[in-house]
This record gives C-alpha cells, sequence and structure tokens, in this order.
C-alpha cells in the first residue's frame, strides 16, 4: 500500500497531536509528583512504569493488532489512556500512579506501534528514509511543545491533566478518517540479543545504557529542575528544547558516522554528553538561562546516540538479521528506559538533584569507556552491511526501527 500525500498529513496529524499529549504528560506527572511531595526515589519508580507499559506493549500490541486491527487498536488504546490520564488528579497516591503510569505507557507505546506500522506500509523503498526523518521531525517537534503546555494556568489541578486528555482524544480522529486500506505487520527472521552481542558487543551495552540515561532525562529533568529551584515557565523550556534541538543534529551525527567509524562518532558525542552534564554541574546554578541552554546543547548531543548504536549495529548484522535485529534493540532499550527512572530516582534521593546530573554522567560515561574498549579490541571497523544512520529515536517502537532497517 502506497499513500497519497494527503493520507501522509493525515498520519502526521495524528502523530503530532499524540506526541503533544505524550510530551505534556511526561513532565506534568513529574513535576504533580514534586507538588504532592513524592520523594525522588518514589517519583523515580512511578516514572519507571511508563516504561514497563512501554516494554510489554513492544511485544503484546503487535499480536493484539493482527487479531482485531489497528483501527480497532488506535480507538481503543486512545480511549483507555485519555480516562487514565483524567485519573491521576482524582487518586493522588504512589501505587495507584505507579499501576496508572504502567497503562499509561502500555496504551501510549500502542498507539506509536499504529502509526509507525501505518507509515511504514504507506512507504516505499525509495521514499521510507524521507518519511521517517518528516516523522521523527514531527514528532519531536511536537514532543517539545507538549512540554510549554505545563504554562497553562492551572489552579484547580485538572486543567493540564483534561488537556492531555483531549489530545490524546483527539488524535484518534485523524486516523478513524484515513481513506485508506490497513496496513498488515510482517514477521521477522527471529534474532536473539546473544547473536547481536556476538556481532557488535557495544551495540547491545550501548542501546541498555541509552535506556537508561535517556528514560531518565526525559522523567526526571523536570523533577530536577524543580529542585534546581527553577520556575515553571523555565522548567518548560528546558524541557522543550532538547527535542527540537536533536531535529538539528541528528542529521549532522548520522553523516559523520556515515563518513567516519561509528565507533569514533559514538565515543566523541558520549564523552562530550559527559562534559555538560559535568559544566551543567559546576556553572548550571548560574541562572536559569545558562541550566536551559546546557540541557539544549547536552539534548543535542547526547539524543542522537540512541540512532548512532542501532545503525552501528546494522553495521554488523546480515541483511536479513537487520529488521529482527532492530526490533530486539529497542526492546532492549525498553528494559534499560524502565530501570532508568528508578536508578535516577535513588540517586537523586542521595545526592539532591546533583544526583540526575551525577546519574547522566555515569550512563554515558558507560557508553564512552566500552565503545573505546571496543576500538581498541577491533581497531578495523569493518562493515558487514554498510548503512546510513538510522533516523529513529527514544520514543519509537520496533517497528520504526525495522522500517529504518528495510530503508538501510
Amino acid at each position: 500500500m502506497i499513500a497519497s500525500a494527503r493520507q501522509i498529513g493525515i498520519l502526521m496529524l495524528a502523530v503530532a497531536l499524540l506526541s503533544l499529549g505524550h510530551g505534556l504528560n511526561g513532565s506534568l506527572i513529574g513535576v504533580r509528583a514534586s507538588a504532592e511531595s513524592f520523594s525522588t526515589a518514589m517519583t523515580g519508580l512511578i516514572m519507571s512504569g511508563y516504561f514497563a507499559g512501554l516494554l510489554v506493549s513492544s511485544w503484546l500490541t503487535p499480536r493484539i493488532v493482527q487479531l482485531v486491527g489497528h483501527i480497532r487498536v488506535f480507538a481503543g488504546f486512545a480511549s483507555v489512556v485519555s480516562s487514565v490520564v483524567l485519573l491521576f488528579p482524582l487518586w493522588v497516591d504512589p501505587i495507584p500512579w505507579l499501576a496508572l503510569r504502567f497503562i499509561t505507557g502500555f496504551c501510549t507505546s500502542g498507539l506509536y506501534i499504529v502509526c509507525e506500522s501505518w507509515l511504514n506500509s504507506a512507504s516505499s523503498n525509495q521514499n521510507r528514509g524521507k518519511m521517517l526523518s518528516i516523522y521523527m521531525i514531527v514528532s519531536y517537534g511536537a514532543m517539545g511543545g507538549g512540554q510549554l503546555l505545563l504554562n497553562v494556568s492551572d489552579g484547580s489541578g485538572f486543567a493540564r491533566f483534561i488537556i492531555v486528555s483531549a489530545l490524546l482524544s483527539l488524535s484518534l480522529v485523524p486516523l478513524s478518517l484515513v481513506p485508506t486500506e490497513t496496513p498488515s505487520l510482517v514477521g521477522t527472521r527471529r534474532v536473539t540479543i546473544a547473536e547481536i552481542y556476538r556481532a557488535s558487543p557495544l551495540a547491545v551495552i550501548a542501546t541498555f545504557a541509552n535506556g537508561l540515561a535517556q528514560s531518565a532525562f526525559f522523567s526526571m529533568g523536570a523533577v530536577f529542575g524543580l529542585m534546581q529551584g527553577l520556575a515553571l515557565p523555565y522548567v518548560s523550556l528546558m524541557m522543550a528544547l532538547p527535542p527540537i534541538a536533536v531535529i538539528v543534529s541528528q542529521f549532522p551525527a548520522g553523516a559523520l558516522s556515515d563518513r567516519y567509524d561509528r565507533r569514533s562518532v559514538i565515543l566523541a558525542f558520549s564523552v562530550a554528553s559527559v562534559a555538560l552534564a559535568f559544566v551543567a554541574l559546576i556553572f548550571g546554578g548560574l541562572s536559569p538561562f545558562v541550566m536551559i541552554a546546557l540541557f539544549t546543547l547536552f539534548g543535542c548531543i547526547a539524543l542522537p546516540i540512541y540512532s548512532l548504536v542501532l545503525a552501528h549495529a546494522n553495521d554488523h548484522l546480515h541483511k536479513d538479521q537487520m529488521l529482527g535485529g532492530s526490533g530486539k534493540l529497542i526492546l532492549l532499550y525498553g528494559l534499560g528506559a524502565m530501570i532508568g527512572p528508578l536508578l535516577a530516582g535513588q540517586f537523586m534521593q542521595s545526592f539532591g538533584s546533583s544526583g540526575f546530573l551525577y546519574y547522566l554522567m555515569f550512563a554515558y560515561a558507560v557508553i564512552a569507556v566500552v565503545a573505546m574498549v571496543r576500538k581498541a579490541r577491533r581497531p578495523e571497523n569493518v562493515k558487514m552491511q554498510a548503512g546510513e544512520g538510522m533516523r529513529v529515536g527514544p520514543m519509537s517502537t520496533p517497528v520504526a526501527a525495522q522500517a529504518m532497517a528495510k530503508e538501510t
């Protein structure tokens, strides 16, 4: 199925509405948890619930789609998650919130799986890369814009949650009106983590470490900003600019990795990420604008590492392993993402707001060390299947990674 520009536009509108709601919801839970005086360790546990749901959804949702179809799954998940969001301000308690975050993660991931599988099916081998690039621009841009909705006045404590619910519900409208056949999810050759590790140890370890780091960055960043004493408008801007900055940095990062040894680029970006977190630790307290600028630079450098790692993995997998391998790495990322906010919360519980930066420095230092060790053990980066940088990001599901693997 090859879709028209109009149909692609409808899909992108659904993605934009979904990402606006998703972007606001992630930071909103952290902000509200801080306002309710939840401990950072408990807040981290609650935020981890989302990624636990994402991990389970990545495995279950494709099977559900095959049983009942894309539209029914999207309608069901959108209805559930938009209702669940409204329960947070009604049921302010850590344990129910943990369960609600799990349901939110399960349904939101399922919504992205439907959108990405539809986009994949609507693209051809000639334009799939361009379509995925547009998809990432729309999703990252909307997610950043969603953070700015934290500035909406909310004296009752319900208004922002209502906005999230409305956006998630509205995302159903475009897809329900797409005048085209629904796509199919095609199975792929099974690839184990052990096989991927034998081909590229760096890909496995760095994917997991990226999950640890990026989930904490997006989940606990707003909590960190509030602990630093930043006003909510500054916190929203601090969280909005990094995903938007990735739109600018993703292509240059991929181009560098295509030209040079990808391990060298991953190493350089990881070291730069550690350095920026350290600079934020020393100078971030000077003013809100300094912290916002450093967060933006950090996002610009750190967030593209994930797609570089996936591209590096594909360099060392056989062509018939790339689809299954990419999906398996996304699941490995999800496992790290499930643990990340919990660990970051423990760091912040022990070291205060600085613990957030210590945690990011630790996670990216692990990637840097592994990249350095692999370069020393295998000086020549012999590529089994040379491919360009993968245009996928931390919100992506196995469907997007598999689509990029097809295009590579």
